[in-house]
């Protein structure tokens, strides 16, 4: 019988400073616990049998992954491969991710990661603009940027991901235009654009509320988003997903398995998982994190809410969703299960449907949530 796919998330929570724009589950106050945090971890992840499983994919996110020593990571690293001592599973075929922060890296670093098997790096960088680093409270400069990904170069890291920030305040298209091409020339395998989303009672929120920044209005957003989007794709970045652009062959493994509904657990701090379709997450609060809480179940899908799920996931991508691929997994066909929702959809011109697939318009990129909310429950 063949095996599930499984896709493995590692919180790492501990950050230098936290980022004006950050709600993720991340500390600077911390660093005393790194060490029990990091045996909580390894602890917890005694109670799966991995080799149940085909694992595919490891992403170590935070925080601050490279924030810690990186023999923490190595440790984590090496114990999921002695778990997998039994499981068919080729550890170099696994895309090994770990998101680094410039400022936090060294050489050695850089090199330790390597030899543990991590094969992906995710640099966030958010723009090449200094002083708009320095208003959304990042720790670097470019110029420490541009040495992180020379480092990483050197060591033999040959699929990089740079993140990059849209609608940020005061940034202005020119700063956007300077940011693409100073990332372009680098010739990284895989670029991110979020756009910036004010989350409640961060720092930047306060500032934006008090009128001490300004934010881009909408329309500028989104002359940005069309302007990133536009110039990656003539630079051979293929537009696979509403926020990511990878080179050929160079798309995230991870996140693609989210966004196509397949299996993934999460180890630490408030991590997610998604097993025998039933979602649920580890506690957010340090101290029952490390006096072992267990997990908090937050649903248990109907074949209802996961074939609604599955169309909300799909198209997330560009691609959206392969009809013959969900009448495979649900024996229905979804062009007659949804079809007030995909009809009302495409009156709206946000989505086209045909014999393949059903997927978002340009419209429907700039709306992409109006069409999310048709197959999520009120």
């Amino acid at each position: 019988m063949k095996k599930a796919e499984l896709g493995i998330y590692i919180h790492i929570p501990f950050c230098v400073k936290k980022c004006y724009y950050c709600d993720f589950v991340s500390f600077t106050n911390q660093n005393a616990n790194i060490k029990k945090y990091i045996q909580a971890i390894l602890k917890e992840l005694e109670q799966y049998d991995l080799n149940k499983y085909n694992i595919t994919t490891i992403y170590i996110g935070g925080g601050t992954p490279s924030a810690i020593s990186s023999a923490y990571i190595v440790n984590i690293l090496e114990k999921i491969k002695e778990k997998l001592e039994n499981n068919n599973t080729e550890w170099k075929d696994i895309e090994i991710t770990i998101e680094v922060n410039p400022g936090t890296v060294t050489k050695e670093k850089l090199q330790d990661y390597k030899s543990v098997g991590v094969n992906r790096l995710s640099i966030g960088l958010q723009t090449t603009n200094d002083n708009l680093l320095k208003i959304i409270g990042r720790i670097h400069t470019y110029e420490e940027f541009l040495e992180t990904y020379k480092l990483a170069e050197e060591v033999g890291f040959k699929n990089i991901n740079v993140d990059l920030m849209i609608g940020l305040p005061s940034q202005t298209i020119q700063d956007l235009k300077d940011s693409l091409n100073k990332v372009i020339n680098l010739e990284p395998k895989h670029i991110s654009t979020y756009s910036l989303i004010l989350e409640e009672n961060t720092v930047l929120e306060k500032l934006v509320e008090s009128g001490k920044l300004i934010l881009p209005d909408e329309d500028m957003e989104r002359q940005m988003y069309w302007y990133v989007k536009n110039t990656l794709e003539l630079n051979g970045y293929n537009h696979y997903e509403i926020s990511n652009f990878a080179k050929e062959g160079f798309e995230s493994k991870h996140n693609l398995n989210c966004w196509e509904q397949k299996q993934y657990i999460g180890l630490g701090l408030a991590a997610s998982s998604y097993i025998n379709n039933e979602r649920y997450s580890n506690v957010g609060d340090m101290k029952k994190y490390l006096n072992g809480s267990g997990k908090i179940i937050e649903e248990r899908q109907s074949i209802e809410d996961t074939e609604k799920e599955y169309m909300l996931l799909g198209l997330r991508k560009t691609s959206g969703v392969n009809i013959s691929k969900f009448k495979e997994k649900f024996a229905c066909n979804p062009l007659f299960l949804f079809r007030e929702e995909l009809n009302k959809l495409v009156m709206d011109k946000l989505i086209t449907v045909d014999t393949n697939n059903i997927k978002l318009t340009n419209k429907g990129l700039d709306f992409a949530n109006l069409v999310w909310e048709e197959f999520v429950d009120e």
